[in-house]
């Protein structure tokens, strides 16, 4: 796997961010009040990450991060690669979701 860092300004990476979470949140199917309850913060914490308007702390932009198994450079938009943690499944169903991204690059 190849993983290339970007460069941003700060405005650019907060708006990164701001996207990312927002993204993996939708494809996840969460709502922002049932996010907020998994990361045990309020809705209006990820309302807020989501606009813009702060940015989570350290120590929860990891918690983030391993919610959804992503790297904190991908949230922070150091990193364009989205990695999957395949680890905790059984290993038949593992290579079957590497099999079908196989097929979708194709």
């Amino acid at each position: 796997m190849i993983i290339v860092s970007l460069n941003f300004t700060t405005r650019e990476r907060v708006a990164i961010l701001s996207e990312r979470i927002h993204e993996l949140r939708m494809r996840q199917g969460y709502t922002q009040v049932s996010l907020a309850k998994k990361l045990g913060v309020s809705k209006q914490a990820v309302s807020n990450w989501e606009n813009g308007n702060i940015q989570p702390s350290i120590d929860m932009l990891i918690r983030i991060a391993d919610l959804f198994s992503v790297t904190t450079d991908y949230l922070l938009g150091r990193e364009y690669v989205l990695q999957a943690d395949l680890s905790r499944l059984p290993p038949e169903v593992a290579g079957h979701i590497l099999l079908l991204i196989k097929d979708l690059e194709r």
